[in-house]
């Protein structure tokens, strides 16, 4: 059961008979839905079907992986041979890589939590082009059915990142796994049109730009570089896949092109597409911090300015993708500059949550175990990350599975964490619903465990050499490895047991109240699970980050207006 309350409010309980999941029924009223709370729901759908379709994939690969030779891949009967088994292995992580890539991480937290609580932390109504958004969700869907197609039609061997000239001579459809990811990339470009102009035009009255909540502001900074960076994509795509078809060089060296332009393209897009997956994951983390530290978060514009700034700088640091790709070394050294420099807002944001818990009255909820498991491991991943930056430590490092530790430990460790966070501290709101917090904290304690043992080692492997993207390897790894693999099944648990505590929460858990974690932001002053239009009455807008507004009420479970709460008494 929903409920309202009054203006400003934050913890009434009238119920409410109608809200955006029982006001139509039937399959086309959620597949033509215009409402962005339900293209929210549908978008987190299928993210989640595919995280499980990706994480399948991984584990493969990981129990492959388990001693030198051929191991699992042989006992399914899918390949007798080494070279059969190589060609499989070659596939899975392709198919691993590139689902978790384009069909999970980039729109997890942005298309999915984004489209759900984006405009009503605004005080709006819907997005401002709901249609648009509609679109942008049925691209998606087309976008992934092309790579399920993919898949089985006997699955891609390339790598997700498609690189020339191989990707010219493969005998795997390379054209319609590439023609899924243009049409991804359409998806993602309405996605950040739509939240842009939203930010802009539809704010509620009273909400200046400094009093919007940062979650807001992370998701404005991924709608610039998904704006801007992913055309790049696009065209690259598009004209990988017209030299493949027509035979036109374009990066194939046989036809007279230059697979090193591919890199300088893909490599455009790739990596401020990294921050299309974690921008948005520090927004749910400066949202947890301040709502279960009980305190206004440390330094708002220094976090809110760092999110346009990691946007802006994202653009200009693709160099140091290709350090042993021949570029010169003056090259070499400016984009290993501009990298280090990049190393700055993001450290901003960190020492910001940091000094938020400071003498904070911190508790550790399940969303607040997800957030300090990111902090960990977004300091970990983003650390290594400056020996991957300095191009005498990379150069040795290439290509070995140094790189996939750190690039698994910021795209993957953080941003799902962060998501799996932000799924336990919106899903009251999304469902009405409260998921269990001993199994929340369970959760958060499996990911966080199964994640470390799965990479930590990875680490050292790259550092004695072990090149990535191997399915056979000398015998004086397997210890390493065997440790990765028994991560991987940690994390799968963990993973699937979060799944399952918050699908059965929606069935059979206890009903939330409007504000049951004493967040200040607008989000909780609508009814659990939102009407229609978000707010039966205008919502006040005042500090997202005034944590002082809002007491614990034992009568309700929750938190509701504190009636001794002046302004001037509790400046900050």
């Amino acid at each position: 059961m929903a409920t309202v309350t009054k203006p400003g409010s934050y913890g009434a309980t009238a119920p409410a008979q109608v809200n955006y999941l029982n006001n139509s029924h039937g399959f086309l009223s959620w597949i033509f839905t215009l409402d962005h709370k339900r293209i929210g729901l549908m978008y987190l759908g299928g993210v989640m079907t595919m995280f499980l379709l990706g994480g399948i994939f991984a584990l493969l690969v990981r129990i492959e992986l388990w001693q030198p030779g051929v191991g699992i891949l042989g006992v399914l009967n899918t390949a007798a041979d080494t070279k059969a088994a190589a060609n499989a292995y070659n596939k899975l992580f392709t198919l691993h890589g590139a689902v978790m890539v384009f069909l999970v991480i980039i729109p997890s937290i942005p298309a999915a939590l984004g489209n759900f609580v984006l405009p009503i932390m605004l005080g709006a109504k819907d997005v401002a082009f709901p249609r648009l958004n509609l679109l942008s969700f049925h691209f998606w869907i087309f976008g992934a059915f092309m790579f399920v197609c993919v898949l089985l039609w006997g699955g891609l061997d390339t790598g997700w990142t498609f690189y020339a000239p191989y990707s010219q001579r493969t005998t795997t459809p390379v054209i319609a796994a590439t023609f899924g990811a243009f049409i991804l990339g359409f998806s993602s470009i309405f996605t950040g049109i739509n939240f842009i102009v939203t930010t802009h035009t539809l704010r509620a009255k009273g909400m200046g730009w400094f009093k919007i909540p940062l979650f807001v502001w992370a998701l404005y900074g991924t709608a610039v570089i998904q704006v801007l960076a992913t055309p790049v994509l696009a065209i690259t795509l598009l004209l990988l896949m017209v030299e493949k078809a027509m035979g036109i060089g374009v990066f194939d060296p046989s036809r007279g092109g230059d697979p090193v332009l591919y890199q300088h393209f893909f490599w455009f897009y790739s990596h401020p597409a990294v921050y299309i997956m974690i921008l948005p994951a520090m927004g749910v983390i400066s949202e947890l911090m301040a709502t279960f530290s009980r305190k206004h978060i440390f330094g708002y514009r220094l976090i809110a300015f760092s999110s346009v700034a990691i946007a802006l700088l994202g653009f200009l640091v693709w160099g140091h993708h290709m350090y042993t790709s021949g570029q010169s070394e003056l090259a070499g050294t400016i984009f290993s500059a501009i990298t280090f420099t990049i190393a700055i807002p993001s450290a901003i944001k960190v020492f910001n949550w940091l000094f938020t818990m400071y003498k904070g009255s911190v508790s550790f909820q399940s969303p607040m175990c997800f957030a300090l498991a990111f902090l960990f491991l977004f300091a970990i991943g983003g650390l290594t990350g400056l020996f991957l930056a300095t191009m005498s430590t990379d150069v040795p490092l290439h290509d070995t599975y140094f790189v996939v530790a750190h690039f698994h430990y910021v795209m993957v460790g953080s941003a799902i964490t962060a998501m799996y966070g932000g799924l336990f501290y919106w899903w009251p709101k999304i469902w009405g619903k409260m998921p269990n917090e001993f199994w929340g904290r369970v959760t958060a304690l499996l990911i966080f465990t199964g994640f470390n043992v799965t990479f930590f080692p990875q680490f050292i492997l790259g550092t004695r050499g072990m090149p990535r993207r191997y399915f056979n390897y000398l015998p004086e790894y397997t210890e390493l490895h065997q440790w990765s693999t028994v991560g991987a099944v940690i994390l799968g648990v963990g993973a699937g047991v979060g799944m399952v505590t918050l699908i059965y929460a929606i069935f059979r858990g206890k009903p939330a109240p409007m504000n049951p974690w004493g967040g200040a932001t607008l989000e909780w002053q609508c009814s659990s699970p939102p009407p229609l239009a978000n707010f039966d009455t205008p919502p006040v807008v005042h500090d997202p980050y005034d944590m002082q507004r809002v007491v614990y009420d034992a009568r309700v479970d929750g938190y509701v207006p504190n009636p001794n709460y002046k302004p001037s008494d509790f400046a900050h």
